[in-house]
């Protein structure tokens, strides 16, 4: 059982940045991590993974050199660093926990056994 909780949400204007935090408790060795976000109406977007196990990182096209996933493996946190924000990165953003290997189940949420509450993102123009 893996419980996740994010926080780091907010408002901010084009251009600016936001870090979101994943705090994970319970048995997460060997897990993948991922983030994913959501708007009203549409399917959660995957943005980006990383393994438990070995650190590695993956990432949609889509956020690919905007969007940093890390870990801080003392803390139990998973984080995702947004730079140059857009208004269309307005959306709820989730953490997930699921089994690897990561570079399969990146963009498919059904894949992951545990989510989050999620914390919302706002970009304004």
């Amino acid at each position: 059982q893996v419980q996740l909780v994010e926080s780091g949400g907010g408002s901010v204007q084009t251009g600016g940045s936001l870090r979101l935090s994943c705090a994970a408790s319970g048995n997460t060795y060997r897990y993948c991590f991922g983030w994913f976000r959501q708007v009203p109406g549409k399917e959660r977007e995957g943005v980006a993974a990383i393994y438990s196990g070995s650190g590695k990182t993956y990432y949609s096209d889509s956020v690919k050199g905007r969007f940093t996933i890390s870990r801080d493996s003392a803390k139990n946190t998973f984080s995702l660093q947004i730079n140059s924000l857009k208004p269309e990165d307005t959306a709820m953003y989730y953490c997930a926990a699921g089994p690897p290997p990561c570079d399969m189940i990146m963009a498919l949420q059904y894949a992951y056994r545990y989510w989050g509450q999620g914390t919302q993102v706002t970009v304004s123009s």
